[in-house]
């Protein structure tokens, strides 16, 4: 219920300002577990996934985030929990199975940090690892504009349209290498953003 109150408000808040628009939300599944992998250029992007998403969302959120502990409960609550990034975060992963063994969903930011406007960074491989061992769909995501309504180190929100496009999912053999899974997805990525120019 809390999830969906902050949603609801995020949504009023995303369409007024920002002209928030989403193509594609067919492909994301109904139901069973998911990854949604996404490029990332603002830290409004998760904000931005959970209003355009119909399912409930979960978050790989860096563990400094949950230093304080009202921040750390709020977060908490909207579905997130901490990975200690540029490590191997067993615990981590460990809870990211445990999710979507029970048919949720999981984003991941394959590019592990935000990257600059128009660019896309080098994957980690770490949602390979996941759709591998899991046998999960997962499905690409791009966010165009995120980054120019709330730029690094700006303090409100300035207005500028967001759009979101979400490709078609993408299913992964056991044996497919991690690495090169996770470079299938930033390619199906990279294809989603030639949509901004059409």
């Amino acid at each position: 219920m809390f999830y969906n109150i902050v949603r609801f408000f995020l949504f009023i808040l995303l369409k007024l300002s920002c002209r928030i628009t989403a193509t594609g939300r067919a492909y994301i599944p109904r139901k069973g577990g998911f990854i949604l992998a996404s490029n990332h250029t603002s830290y409004l992007d998760p904000m931005v996934l959970a209003v355009t998403c119909f399912r409930r969302l979960n978050f790989m959120a860096r563990h400094d985030l949950f230093i304080n502990p009202l921040f750390a409960w709020l977060i908490r609550q909207l579905g997130a929990f901490p990975v200690k990034r540029k490590t191997t975060d067993f615990s981590a992963f460990k809870e990211a199975i445990r999710r979507l063994r029970r048919g949720e969903s999981l984003v991941i930011f394959p590019e592990g940090t935000r990257q600059g406007e128009g660019v896309l960074g080098d994957p980690e491989k770490g949602v390979g690892l996941l759709a591998a061992k899991l046998n999960v769909p997962i499905v690409p995501v791009f966010i165009h504009g995120a980054e120019r309504v709330l730029p690094k180190n700006a303090r409100s929100l300035n207005a500028s349209k967001i759009s979101v496009y979400f490709g078609k999912q993408i299913f992964v053999e056991r044996r497919t290498p991690y690495q090169e899974t996770a470079q299938m997805v930033m390619e199906s990525i990279r294809r989603l953003s030639w949509s901004v120019s059409k």
